[in-house]
């Protein structure tokens, strides 16, 4: 009976092979109803939708998004692209995992090894946040991320080879690391091109014009500086509506939170991580355990004049880990007995705050840190985390609520606009107008004003060269270089876009700051959905995308394509550097024009068939 039964079935396919070849010759309207008489009919084409913030929000992203989709059409696929705003598509994307595709820059954080854990590792595939958005899972990279955590010999090689399994599976698609442009007056401030504004501490830097830079401030009385503001015009309004630096939707890189809130330490940007708010710290060699001792600076205070002490700190990491702090959660209806006790970690910083196991207080100024299994090296990154007052955040444990209900799965501390917020760094909030303005002053109780030079960072010694910074929102980079030409602002808080570097370079009193930026756009893939579960199909869309035509059409010269995250720094193999094209997903055509034969021919190796030029899934 089975070897009738296989007779049969082959002699069915030898039909229906012979049935097909026949509709190919009598046209595509008889191929469809030859899939109806025979009962094969395939799924719908293989439709995709791409998420990017408007053009006036971001001056590439969604032009990039697309030429991606023209790319993806082009093979058949339907492809689209929806433009959203700025905090509803990280909500979308980050919180809710509402989306297919998105494109979007990565936060500077995750240039380090051990900034890829927290964004690949499957432990955080729910995780809201930067966490693994794309709801990543492959086991052999969660075992390297574990292992070059612990790896003091033998780590470059174990990072080399997380880079070449993502680059193959492609969780997300590199698609260029930008210049970012700005530009600046050098008539009231000056040491532009050497401030790094894509970093809080590079504000710190700034110069005022004509002022001796051995002596940070004249001595003069605050009323008698009252026109020492530094004006930002920027095109990015959440920091006027926010200021909780927990906030995913609200925070990029946190420029104006770092300058609110103080870590422990502070990354150079080498890989290494010096004491800021922390006298010092140190590691004593004990077998099978990671302990930090850290001593804090002396008489620390928070800006509403409370000290600033080691059970600040503690409370910090222990909020970082779960935002409830432990407490029972109500779950359906009133009269229910209490949820269970799940962590609510903060979405920001989780992939950091991992590393640490607890953290007891020993002293009003030292704490001792106690980790995961992991090298010393790497956590120190926990001492890069805001650190937050206790006596401000303890009664924003609670279940967020909007309205009177409770949204499950957050609290306060997590939803908060924290506005005014309370926090110990150089500069203090003064005032904000939603989405038009935002005042800080300089902090006076800060330990910049004591501190000779103390090894820090830049020219810092003495605190900011500003009293204020005024931060005003405009609608688009070009109004911003225009503020800036016209004396209203001196300097796009904002990077801008290439299109604005002809305006800058025709005005003799404004500096063209171009640097190369560390943070990419990427297009990030939502793995969770089908077909993009399948690694495969991954690998071939980013096979689809030409990095170099992007560089030079999009970003109009200023990026330059990579394959990896971690490009530009000490952690990429040979392997990987971009040599003119894409060594592992190297683009199916030439200068930006797809072959789609060989696309086709791509995506049915993958497994993939066509219908009439449309990509489907056969059920």
């Amino acid at each position: 009976m089975a070897e009738s039964s296989r007779s049969l079935a082959g002699g069915r396919r030898a039909t229906l092979a012979s049935i097909a070849a026949g509709a190919v010759a009598l046209g595509s309207g008889c191929a469809r109803r030859l899939r109806t008489v025979t009962g094969w009919e395939p799924s719908s084409q293989v439709s995709l939708r791409i998420k990017a913030v408007p053009a006036d929000a971001d001056p590439y992203a969604l032009r990039a998004a697309r030429t991606v989709a023209g790319w993806f059409r082009a093979a058949g696929i339907d492809a689209g692209v929806t433009p959203v705003a700025r905090e509803e598509l990280l909500r979308q994307v980050l919180l809710n995992a509402e989306f297919d595709l998105f494109v979007a820059r990565l936060p500077e954080r995750f240039r380090s090894p051990d900034g890829l854990y927290s964004l690949l590792h499957s432990r955080f595939g729910e995780a809201p946040g930067w966490q693994n958005p794309f709801g990543y899972a492959d086991l052999d990279v969660d075992e390297m991320l574990e292992t070059q955590r612990r790896a003091s010999d033998g780590r470059r090689q174990v990072v080399a080879r997380i880079q070449r399994t993502v680059a193959e599976t492609q969780p997300f698609t590199v698609l260029a690391f930008p210049d970012d442009i700005r530009t600046a007056r050098t008539d009231r401030y000056r040491s532009w091109l050497v401030a790094d504004l894509a970093s809080p501490l590079g504000y710190l830097t700034v110069e005022r014009a004509g002022a001796d830079p051995s002596d940070r401030r004249d001595g003069s009385t605050p009323e008698a500086r009252a026109d020492e503001v530094l004006r930002l015009a920027v095109t990015d309004r959440r920091a006027t509506e926010n200021l909780n630096p927990l906030a995913a939707e609200f925070r990029g890189h946190g420029v104006l939170t770092g300058l609110l809130y103080d870590p422990l330490g502070y990354d150079t940007g080498t890989g290494t991580v010096e004491p800021w708010l922390a006298e010092s710290w140190a590691f004593p060699e004990e077998r099978g355990e990671t302990r930090a001792r850290v001593r804090l600076r002396e008489d620390l205070v928070w800006h509403d004049g409370e000290p600033l002490t080691a059970s600040d700190v503690a409370f910090t990491h222990a909020l970082l880990a779960d935002t409830s702090l432990g407490a029972d959660r109500q779950e359906g209806e009133a009269g229910t007995e209490a949820g269970t006790e799940d962590p609510v970690p903060a979405p920001r910083f989780q992939g950091r705050n991992s590393l640490v196991a607890d953290v007891r207080v020993l002293d009003e100024t030292t704490v001792e840190f106690r980790f995961v299994e992991c090298d010393p090296g790497v956590a120190t990154r926990a001492f890069t985390v805001p650190v937050l007052p206790e006596h401000v955040w303890a009664d924003r444990t609670g279940p967020a609520s909007v309205g009177g209900i409770v949204v499950g799965g957050a609290t306060e501390a997590l939803v908060t606009s924290n506005i005014p917020p309370v926090g110990s760094g150089p500069l203090r909030f003064v005032r904000n107008t939603p989405r038009e303005s935002l005042v800080l002053e300089r902090f006076d109780g800060h330990f910049l004003d004591d501190d000779p030079s103390g090894g820090l960072p830049g020219r810092m010694a003495g605190g900011p060269a500003f009293d204020r910074l005024s931060v005003r929102v405009v609608g688009s980079d070009v109004t911003a270089v225009e503020m800036v030409a016209d004396g209203d602002a001196d300097v796009t808080g904002t990077a801008v876009g290439a299109a604005t570097v002809p305006r800058i370079g025709r005005a003799d009193d404004l500096d063209l700051l171009v640097d190369r930026s560390e943070t990419p756009y990427l297009l990030g893939y939502n793995a969770r959905r089908p077909p993009l579960t399948n690694p495969r199909f991954r690998n071939t869309l980013a096979r689809l995308i030409d990095g170099s035509y992007l560089a030079g059409t999009v970003f109009e010269g200023y990026a330059q394509p990579a394959v990896s995250p971690l490009a530009g720094t000490d952690w990429l193999p040979s392997d990987l550097r971009w040599d003119g094209t894409n060594p592992v997903t190297p683009f199916i055509g030439s200068d930006g024009e797809l072959d789609v034969r060989r696309a086709r021919d791509a995506f049915r190796d993958a497994g993939y068939q066509y219908d009439e030029g449309a990509l489907v899934e056969v059920n």
